[in-house]
């Protein structure tokens, strides 16, 4: 039985679902927190300006439905109980009112599971933030965006931008399927005979470099393991301009650089830990945006990823910084994005059951490959205002899992570049050692960045005569 808004989830939305399913001590939901100036909105106002602002996406109305025995994907239908108000919390900090009380609240909210009953998204408007501003926390689960798509959602509770304002139900308008009826699934069944060796094939042949990356152990690290129900937050704010005269120094890219200043945090983080950070110690999960730019107010996950070795045995920032670069130049080119971004369509021409409990399998297995996450989204250039309130800041936070106790989020937002960290509570009570190693990488980088030309060692000129681009 199909409704006339119910459109299936694709692959990887589900995956999501399935990979929170399989442990209870993740809660997979992605965050956005904008720090605003100026007096809370009256209850009764917000609430009215958000129903309002609902109107133009109907997936905000809509909860996740699965079908008997998985037989087929989960669907998205509308939750004829929805109210708004359901998805608004309002909580005040404790005196001071400072950043690491507000720290502690984003981490208690990423460590809350969404409830899967209603839609799946939330905000919580948070009061008495000092120097008289308040905060907006836009939570949303990992099935419904992904970065890109979750910072848009953030955006369509600001006030509107007469250049960019998202159009009536933009959902209906990108590829979303609609959920399968009783024939189209049989005929799925009885295909899975031909199409599920040639998936398996595919897989094989595709993604070989990756499942043998993420299969292999990497060196013993306390990066790795398990994790508990409870979490950290921290976030480091710098300048973007900074990191462009970085960039256009060494003749590297935005993202090249907020790598190697990742790196930086995990290098002192082990030091400080006693472990040398050898350079088969950390291999680093990153993921990559395949979503068009028409795409951009579509909620769902349009992402591929790379798995890179952070060179966080190599002490020279420069030095660092431009192992970075040719890694990741490398990984750009090998195509293997691509290749998964066609893994992930041939996986929705599937029954949805088989790649359920390939999902479950790989959930259960106790990955010792990757030792951390890192996502960088470029967030809005235009300055952005709540009910006129002007957006100081946004910080981003991502959720952890598959046995990584720490991952950072990186957003860029006008002439701000703020790095969340999420880590686990048990494992990583210096988090804050990743936060200093990363203010530290990116001093050291621009100082030698503004070193004159003649007066310069060659590790730092050596990057300036890259023929690359700089960009985000």
């Amino acid at each position: 039985m199909t409704g006339p808004n119910m459109t299936e989830l694709r692959p990887l939305d589900s995956g999501f679902i399935e990979l929170e399913d399989s442990d209870r001590h993740i809660s997979l939901g992605i965050g956005a927190v904008a720090i605003i100036s100026g007096a809370v909105p009256k209850r009764a106002e917000f609430t009215g300006a958000l129903t309002e602002r609902l109107a133009h996406n109907t997936r905000l109305r809509q909860r996740v439905r699965r079908t008997p025995l998985d037989l087929a994907a989960p669907a998205w239908e509308d939750d004829p109980n929805f109210n708004v108000a359901r998805h608004i919390r309002w909580a005040a900090l404790p005196e001071p009112g400072d950043a690491q009380t507000l720290f502690e609240l984003i981490a208690t909210e990423l460590a809350e599971r969404l409830d899967r009953d209603h839609p799946l998204w939330q905000c919580t408007v948070v009061e008495n933030l000092a120097d008289d501003r308040w905060a907006l926390i836009v939570r949303a689960h990992h099935s419904l965006v992904d970065g890109v798509s979750g910072i848009s959602l953030l955006e369509s509770f600001c006030d509107r931008d007469a250049d960019d304002t998202p159009a009536d139900n933009p959902q209906q308008n990108h590829e979303n399927r609609t959920a399968p009826g009783w024939f189209e699934l049989a005929t799925k069944t009885l295909r899975m005979p031909l199409d599920v060796p040639r998936f398996v094939v595919g897989a094989l042949r595709s993604l070989a470099p990756i499942a043998i990356a993420t299969i292999s152990p990497a060196a013993g690290s306390s990066l790795n393991g398990p994790i508990g129900r409870q979490r950290r937050y921290v976030a480091v704010r710098t300048s973007l301009s900074e990191v462009r005269e970085v960039g256009a120094a060494f003749g590297v890219t935005v993202n090249d650089i907020v790598l190697a200043a990742v790196a930086a945090g995990y290098r002192r983080l082990l030091l400080r830990r006693g472990e040398e950070p050898t350079g088969d110690k950390l291999r680093i999960l990153v993921p990559v945006s395949m979503r068009p730019t028409d795409a951009k107010y579509v909620l769902d996950n349009r992402i591929s990823a790379m798995l890179p070795q952070l060179p966080i045995d190599i002490a020279d920032p420069i030095e660092r910084l431009g192992r970075i670069h040719d890694r990741m130049t490398a990984h750009k080119s090998s195509g293997t994005a691509q290749a998964e971004n066609s893994l992930l369509s041939m996986a929705g021409r599937l029954p949805f059951a088989p790649v359920a409990w390939a999902v479950r399998l790989a959930a259960h297995f106790p990955q010792r490959g990757v030792g951390a996450l890192a996502t960088n989204v470029a967030g809005p250039r235009r300055e952005l205002t709540v009910y006129g309130a002007k957006v100081l800041e946004l910080l981003p936070c991502v959720p952890i899992a598959m046995r990584l106790r720490t991952a950072i989020a990186i957003l860029s937002y006008g002439d701000h570049l703020a790095f969340g960290i999420t880590g686990d509570y048990d494992t990583t009570p210096d988090i804050d050692l990743i936060a200093d190693g990363i203010r530290e990488g990116i001093a050291e980088l621009l100082a030698r960045a503004t070193i004159p030309r003649q007066d310069a060692a060659s590790p730092l000129t050596a990057p300036r005569d890259r023929n690359t681009s700089t960009r985000g």
